[in-house]
């Protein structure tokens, strides 16, 4: 009997692995379990989901559970990440209700052909973006703004949910605002039994979270509510009431039609337009989710192929009767938080949706909507980290205003714009703190017997008396010892040469300047025409500009623009002992007669007065 050699063995496993990613090595009978309990949450989550934004997109309402099944098979697949599931928004589905409907009547036949059409070309849009490496893009998407999205975004989860929660009817009107209005217009008619089952609901799912953290906790906590809304409670309250508690409903068997999606060629530029638009939101929101769960799961994200993932969904869901999905936070950190482990969860989901509506159609039409919405709740809760709000405030207040101006704008406007928000104030706190690079000035702690080199500005001369205050450390009155750090490029030459100033037209300036440049990473043409103003300045009020330990990349800068032939190679040292040495030798020796200070070594064999402090 001959064995098999591993390459005929294993060249499936490496297609698979280059077709999907190295998550098919995991897969095993632990996953494939772990999986489908997640898939089958998701399932059951997407059901009303997937009705209520196909309605407020304008389509029908099968179209959201379509949306639902092939898209969200092919982005678990050739997508990055693996929690995230796609399908359905209510951003999406917003935004493209706002960008067709002034073209055609919503429900409409025309309507639905141009929401295939979009779909197919925000699609390609996507896939090229991956297609052409421009996925580093997303990296400016900065922690502290994803921080703040995801909590803005457990803020809506949690306000969208409120409706059916306390068992009232749906608002006529989008946005968090007019949900709010609607719901506080609505208090007297809140539905106690609504509130009985979101409670049975949460009581389970934390229970069971608490005490068995592997189980599925939020299936769990579905089935208690709907065990408990469909067989316990009507035995113990009046008919009357329990009309107030709304569940599910039929649901329609969501068999993907394959369709071929026809407009006019006059309507493929506008098209074309709006499919741009709603490229940026849905990429906007996918990464953004999918790095938001990859934070939580520790994965890491390429978000390249994430696009290109993103895109085959939306090409061969535009084919399937299906419109603009993408990465689903209500649906993927519960996915997450169910226990997934890889994205075969995601397509249990699918499967399990079609599966679930064929077959359990009258079980799931009892499922009450206020235990999903109870479900949403305790997701959102775990998604406002208010630990890390406390560490972020005592850490970085500049980065807890990004995330909090992020947070707002999640709430308060769409979210792409919010994800551009956030990111925009990230740059600009990056671009001030490099525009503003730390100059510190350097000197030798004269008042220990080992003279360490330390940071002039934040260290002090100890007084006897305890409680006077520290003075500052003595500085050699003719060399100006300056530690540069952080890049000195166009935008920074303003802060840098302003300082540079103020040293010069101090009260009493020291004439020669070493600056200890081992940290002076980068300069551009700017930064290289303001040493040399800087030189020039120097040497006109008597003095000279010295430089220790300066960056190769910053000595090939100086050498192409003739700045190393104005400075003189002599005046770059290696070490500061020998960069001391040399200039001390250039100082005036009638100031250092008079002089008390004595910081350097050198200073102790220099005739004049002995220090007398």
């Amino acid at each position: 009997m001959i064995a098999n050699s591993p390459k005929q063995t294993s060249w499936p496993l490496r297609l698979a692995e280059r077709l999907f990613g190295n998550w098919v090595r995991t897969v095993s009978a632990g996953t494939l379990r772990a999986d489908v309990l997640a898939g089958l949450l998701g399932a059951v989550l997407v059901l009303p989901q997937g009705i209520a934004f196909a309605t407020m997109a304008g389509l029908p309402p099968e179209y959201g559970l379509y949306t639902a099944v092939v898209p969200c098979i092919i982005a678990a697949l050739f997508g990055s990440s693996w929690h995230v599931m796609s399908g359905p928004t209510n951003a999406n589905s917003l935004a493209l209700f706002a960008m067709l409907s002034p073209m055609a009547l919503a429900f409409s036949p025309a309507y639905i052909q141009m929401a295939l059409v979009v779909t197919v070309m925000v699609g390609v849009m996507q896939w090229l973006i991956g297609a052409l490496r421009l996925g580093s893009l997303a990296n400016f998407i900065s922690p502290a703004a994803l921080f703040g999205f995801t909590s803005g975004a457990a803020v809506l989860i949690a306000v969208h949910a409120l409706p059916d929660l306390l068992g009232l009817t749906a608002p006529t009107q989008p946005g968090s605002a007019a949900l709010l209005r609607h719901v506080a217009s609505q208090l007297g008619a809140v539905q106690p039994v609504a509130l009985a089952v979101a409670a049975v609901t949460l009581v389970v799912a934390v229970a069971l979270r608490r005490w068995r953290p592997h189980w599925p906790y939020m299936l769990a906590g579905l089935a208690g509510a709907t065990l408990a809304g469909t067989y316990l409670m009507p035995q113990v309250l009046p008919v009357e009431t329990m009309q107030g508690l709304r569940t599910v409903g039929s649901i329609a068997v969501p068999w993907p039609k394959l369709v071929l999606p026809q407009v006019s060629w006059a309507q493929v530029p506008e098209l074309l337009g709006l499919a741009f638009a709603l490229t940026i939101v849905a990429l906007g929101q996918a990464i953004s989710i999918a790095k938001a769960v990859a934070a939580r799961s520790g994965q890491r994200i390429d978000t390249n192929r994430e696009f290109r993932g993103q895109g085959l969904s939306n090409m061969v869901g535009g084919f399937f009767s299906s419109y603009v999905s993408c990465g689903s936070m209500n649906r993927s950190m519960p996915n997450l938080q169910a226990g997934a482990r890889t994205p075969l969860a995601a397509v249990f989901s699918a499967l399990l949706l079609v599966a679930l509506v064929a077959l359990s159609a009258p079980l799931l039409a009892q499922i009450p909507m206020a235990a999903l919405a109870a479900l949403l709740l305790l997701v959102a809760v775990s998604l406002l980290d208010a630990p890390r709000w406390r560490q972020l405030l005592r850490l970085d207040r500049t980065e807890f205003g990004v995330a909090l101006a992020t947070t707002i704008a999640t709430v308060t406007i769409r979210l792409e714009m919010a994800i551009l928000l956030g990111t925009l104030l990230s740059l600009m706190s990056f671009l001030y703190r490099t525009a503003h690079p730390a100059m510190r000035t350097m000197g030798f702690d004269s008042t220990r017997a080992d003279r360490q080199f330390v940071v002039i500005d934040e260290a002090a001369r100890p007084e006897p008396a305890a409680s006077a205050p520290g003075q500052a450390l003595p500085e050699c009155p003719q060399l100006k010892l300056l530690r540069m750090e952080g890049e000195v490029y166009f935008g920074a030459t303003q802060h840098v040469a302003d300082t540079l100033h103020d040293l010069r037209h101090a009260p009493q300036p020291q004439k020669h300047l070493l600056v200890m440049g081992k940290s002076m990473n980068f300069i551009d043409l700017a930064g290289a025409e303001l040493w040399e103003a800087e030189l020039n300045a120097r040497r006109a009020m008597g003095g000279d500009l010295y430089f220790h330990r300066p960056r190769p990349e910053v000595i090939r800068l100086w050498a192409t623009t003739g700045f190393t032939r104005l400075l003189g190679p002599e005046h770059q040292f290696p070490d500061k002992r020998t960069a001391i040495a040399t200039i001390f030798t250039k100082l005036d020796p009638e100031i250092c007669r008079s002089c008390k200070a004595r910081v350097f070594w050198e200073c102790q064999s220099a005739p004049g007065p002995a220090d007398s402090r």
